[in-house]
Parts: C-alpha cells; structure tokens; sequence
C-alpha cells in the first residue's frame, strides 16, 4: 500500500494513512479514460441544431416557369436546394451525441485517474476544512496555506456544505461532492484534493 500523509486547513501534517492499492496503485489505463472522458462530454451535448429540407422550407409550390420554351433550366421549386434560402441536403437535424460505457470501464477509469495523480504529486488529502460558515477568503487562505496553485479540483463530503459555498466562487477551483465525482472533472485540472470523509467514500465504492 502507498502511504500520503493528511494535512489540516493550515497545512501542517495532521496524519498519514495508507491509500488502497487497488485504487491507487494501478496502472492508469489511458485508452479506458479516454473512452469514458468522451462518452461524458458526449452525453453533455444538446445536438439541438437542425436545418429544414425542401419539404419544410415554406413556399416554392408552384413551379416557377414552364418546362420548355424559356431557355433556362427546368425547375420545380423555388425551394429546392440549389436555390438560395431552398432547403438544406443532409443537415444537421436534432439528436443525441451520448454513448454508454459500461460501469466496470467508468470505475477502471477513475481509479486510473486517481493513480496517476497520486503518482504524478497532483493529488492531496485534507482532513477537513471546518468553516464556521461560507467564506471565500477562508477558502482562499486555505488553498496557498495547502500550498496548491492555478486549477484545482476539490472533492468533498455531501454533506459539507459550508464547504462547497466557500469554494465554490474561487476561479479555477471546482468544488463538487464526492457523489458527483468523475472521470472528466478529477483529470481536467492541475490539483486534485480529496477530504478525507471523501477519500473513504471513494474508495469504499472503487476498491
């Protein structure tokens, strides 16, 4: 087992606790990461674009010179494609983007991603913040005393919601509870910081 010591708000070394092998000490799989990583941001698109064709574009019902005798070419509609503001061949029209990865692939995932932080000196566990109440400036204070700097995602009990009110307003710093962790949002920083009531509950649910 690995072992990562467990600072308090101020950051000075409050404990050290050995991590779960089997969450922190893999090899990352980078190909699974990569596939769950697109199936989220995939599953976020709205796909509401869409074009209208020939048979939704109004007008164009009557065919707008004969057939013969003018010397132009023959047309039908006024609304056909090659007319301008005619209908559109093969559109963009509403849809789904998402994709599912199955749940042994999305845990795989994260605990490819937790390993390599850790292995990378990007990953940090705190015991707790305790604030009395929300203040960004005590959250502020918090991260230079943690020694973390430029973007940093900071995972928390559910339940910690002074917590996530202090953060939450912090540019660069993305605070979420450890019921909503993922692939995408604990890879797409510089720092990952765990609480230790989230650090339990993680590996409770991927060891």
């Amino acid at each position: 087992m690995t072992t990562i010591e467990i600072k308090d708000a101020s950051g000075k070394v409050a404990e050290s606790r050995e991590l779960a092998a089997s969450v922190f000490g893999i090899e990352p799989n980078v190909h699974v990461m990569h596939q769950v990583v697109r199936a989220q941001r995939a599953s976020w698109r709205q796909g509401t674009h869409s074009t209208r064709t020939r048979g939704e574009v109004r007008g164009g019902g009557k065919k707008p010179w004969r057939q013969k005798g003018t010397g132009r070419a023959r047309q039908g509609s006024i609304r056909s494609p090659q007319w301008r503001g005619g209908g559109v061949v093969w559109g963009p029209h509403p849809r789904s983007y998402a994709f599912r990865v199955n749940n042994k692939e999305v845990k795989l995932a994260m605990r490819s991603v937790l390993s390599a932080k850790l292995a990378d000196g990007q990953f940090h566990v705190v015991n707790e913040f305790a604030f009395e109440k929300p203040s960004t400036k005590a959250a502020v204070a918090a991260l230079a005393a943690l020694g973390i700097e430029g973007r940093a995602t900071i995972v928390i009990g559910n339940d910690d919601i002074n917590t996530f009110l202090s953060f939450r307003n912090i540019k660069q710093v993305n605070v979420i509870p450890v019921a909503e962790a993922n692939t995408y949002e604990m890879i797409d920083n510089k720092n990952l910081v765990f609480t230790a009531e989230a650090l339990k509950r993680i590996e409770e649910v991927l060891a």
